[in-house]
C-alpha cells in the first residue's frame, strides 16, 4: 500500500483531533485551526483523487486488525475522491467568504463553538463519502445533524432557534427511519459491510426470499435520507434552516450536508442492494414522481419569495427534486448525473448564499429581492459571483448545471413511455421557472436605479472577494471542463459496485 492511500483516514482522524483542540481555544485561534484542517483535508484529498484517477483503482482501508466482517472499513475511488474534493473546496470558500459576517453575527465567547462544529460537519462528510460499513453511515449521520443544528443556532435569536427546533425534529425522525431500515438489513443478513451486504441481498433477491422485509429496509431507508435531504414534501424545515443561519452555515447547509446524505444513498442503492434491486422494489418510481414534484414546487415557492435568501433556499427544493428525477430513473445513466448535480449544484449554490449576503450589505441591510436593483454599482463583484451562480442553475450552456439537463433529458428519452413525457415536462416548466426568478433578479443588478442613486460602492473583505473568487473559478472549471470532471465520475462509477 502506497502512503498516499492512508490520507482518507489521516483526513477522518486529524478533523476529529482539531475539532478536540479547537474546543479550549478562542476566536482568532479557533478561525485559524478551522482554516488550517480544512485547507489540510483539502490538499489530502487532491493527492488521493490524483492517485485514484491516475490508477484508476480503488481500495479498501482496513480500519483497526480485524478484517471482514468482523472489522470495520474505509473505500476510496475516484468517485469518492473528486467528489470529496468538490466538498472540501466548497466548505474552504464558504468558510473563507462568510467569515467577517460570521465575526460579526456570532458572539465572540461561543465562536470557537461554531468553528467547532464546521470541523464536525467536514468530519462526518468525510466519513459519509468514504465509509464501507453501513452502521458507521448512521453514527455520522447523527453527527452531521447535530453538527448542522448548532450552525442554525449559532446566531441565538429567535428565527433561528425555531428553525433549529425544526431542523432536529425532522431530521431526527429521518435518522430514525435510516437506523429501522438498518436494523431490518442487519436482522435479515447479519452484515453491516456493504459488500457483505450486497452478497447475502443479491443471493436473497435470486431466490425471492424475504421480499417484503428487503423492500421495507430500501423505503425506510429511502425515506429517511429523503428527509434529510429535503426533498419535497419533507422540505418543511429548509427555508428557515437556510435563510437564517450564517451566510457560512447557509452555504454549507444547502451545498454539502444534504448531497452527504444522497451520496450515502447512492451507496446504499449500488453497493448495498444493487440498482437491479432497487429497481424490482419499486422505489425509483416513487422517487421519480416525489423529484417531478419536488422540480416544479420548488420553483413556484422560489418565484413567490420576497427576499433573496428565500428564494435560494426554495430553489434548493427544487434543484434536490432534479437529483431524486434522475434517480428515479432506475438507471446507471440516471445515477451519474444525479452525481452530477450533487457535485454541480453544490459549488453553485454556497456561491449565491455568499454573494446575497454580500448584495444585501451593499443594498443597506435588505434582504428584499426589490432591493438589489443596481447593485452591480455598489459590489461588482458580488453581483457578478450571483450571476454566474443564477445563469448556472437556470442551465446556460457552457456551464455545469446545462450538463445536468442535457443528461437528464437524454436519460428520460431513453427511458421511454410515460417517463418521458413527464421528464421532459418538468424539466422544461423547471427550467422556464428558474429563468424567471434568477434571471429576472440577476437582471435586476445591473439596471440603474430610477432615481439616479446608485449608492456608495461597498468594499468586500481581503478573505469574502477570496472566497467569491475561488467560487466563481470552481464553477468555471466545472463548467469548461465538465466531460472530463464527468468520465472522471463516470469511471468511479463503474467500479463502485
Amino acid at each position: 500500500m502506497q502512503f498516499v492511500q492512508n490520507f482518507p483516514f489521516f483526513c477522518i482522524l486529524l478533523t476529529l483531533i482539531c475539532a478536540v483542540i479547537t474546543s479550549v481555544l478562542k476566536g482568532a485561534a479557533a478561525r485559524r485551526m478551522t482554516v488550517f484542517v480544512i485547507g489540510a483535508v483539502t490538499a489530502m484529498t487532491a493527492a488521493v483523487a490524483a492517485f485514484t484517477l491516475s490508477t484508476g483503482q480503488s481500495y479498501v482501508y482496513l480500519m483497526g486488525h480485524f478484517p471482514a466482517p468482523w472489522g470495520n472499513e474505509i473505500r476510496a475511488g475516484a468517485l469518492e475522491s473528486v467528489v470529496m474534493l468538490v466538498f472540501c473546496l466548497v466548505i474552504l470558500f464558504s468558510f473563507m467568504g462568510g467569515l467577517h459576517k460570521s465575526i460579526l453575527q456570532i458572539e465572540a465567547s461561543k465562536y470557537n463553538i461554531y468553528c467547532i462544529m464546521v470541523d464536525l460537519t467536514l468530519l462526518s462528510l468525510l466519513a459519509l463519502v468514504y465509509t464501507n460499513d453501513l452502521f458507521t453511515g448512521y453514527v455520522f449521520i447523527e453527527i452531521n445533524t447535530i453538527a448542522a443544528a448548532g450552525l442554525v443556532m449559532i446566531r441565538q435569536n429567535g428565527k433561528s432557534l425555531v428553525a433549529a427546533v425544526r431542523y432536529m425534529i425532522m431530521n431526527l425522525l429521518g435518522s430514525s427511519l435510516f437506523l429501522i431500515g438498518v436494523v431490518l438489513l442487519y436482522t435479515i443478513t447479519g452484515h453491516l459491510l456493504m459488500a457483505n451486504l450486497h452478497e447475502s441481498i443479491a443471493a436473497l433477491a435470486a431466490s425471492g426470499e424475504y421480499r417484503v422485509p428487503l423492500t421495507m429496509a430500501a423505503g425506510l431507508i429511502t425515506v429517511g435520507l429523503s428527509m434529510k435531504s429535503a426533498l419535497f414534501p419533507f422540505d418543511t424545515w429548509l427555508p428557515g434552516a437556510y435563510s437564517n443561519s450564517t451566510p457560512t452555515a447557509s452555504a454549507i447547509l444547502s451545498s454539502i450536508v444534504s448531497k452527504g446524505y444522497i451520496f450515502l444513498l447512492v451507496k446504499v442503492y449500488m453497493r448495498v442492494f444493487g440498482l437491479d434491486v432497487i429497481v424490482s422494489l419499486g422505489v425509483c418510481d416513487v422517487l421519480f414522481v416525489f423529484g417531478a414534484f419536488g422540480m416544479v414546487m420548488g420553483s413556484i415557492n422560489a418565484v413567490r419569495a420576497k427576499t433573496t435568501r428565500m428564494m435560494i433556499a426554495y430553489s434548493s427544493v427544487a434543484q434536490i427534486g432534479y437529483i431524486y428525477l434522475a434517480l428515479g430513473m432506475g438507471s446507471v445513466g440516471g445515477v451519474l448525473c444525479a452525481l452530477w448535480h450533487v457535485v454541480a449544484h453544490s459549488a453553485t449554490k454556497s456561491m449565491l448564499f455568499i454573494s446575497s449576503a454580500e448584495m444585501d450589505e451593499a443594498s443597506g441591510g435588505t434582504h428584499l429581492r426589490a432591493d438589489l436593483r443596481g447593485c452591480f454599482y455598489r459590489s461588482p463583484l458580488a453581483a457578478s459571483a450571483f450571476t454566474l451562480g443564477a445563469a448556472n442553475l437556470v442551465g446556460i450552456p457552457l456551464l455545469s448545471v446545462f450538463m445536468t439537463k442535457l443528461l437528464l433529458a437524454n436519460e428520460a428519452l431513453a427511458a421511454g413511455g410515460r417517463h418521458t413525457a413527464v421528464a421532459l415536462a418538468v424539466l422544461a416548466i423547471s427550467t422556464l421557472l428558474n429563468a424567471q426568478y434568477f434571471l429576472g433578479t440577476a437582471t435586476e443588478l445591473f439596471i440603474p436605479r430610477r432615481d439616479g442613486q446608485q449608492g456608495q460602492a461597498v468594499r468586500i473583505g481581503a478573505l469574502a472577494a477570496v472566497g467569491l473568487i475561488g467560487f466563481i473559478a470552481l464553477n468555471l472549471i466545472l463548467g469548461f471542463f465538465a466531460r472530463d470532471i464527468l468520465a472522471a465520475l463516470a469511471d468511479g462509477l463503474a467500479r463502485f459496485a
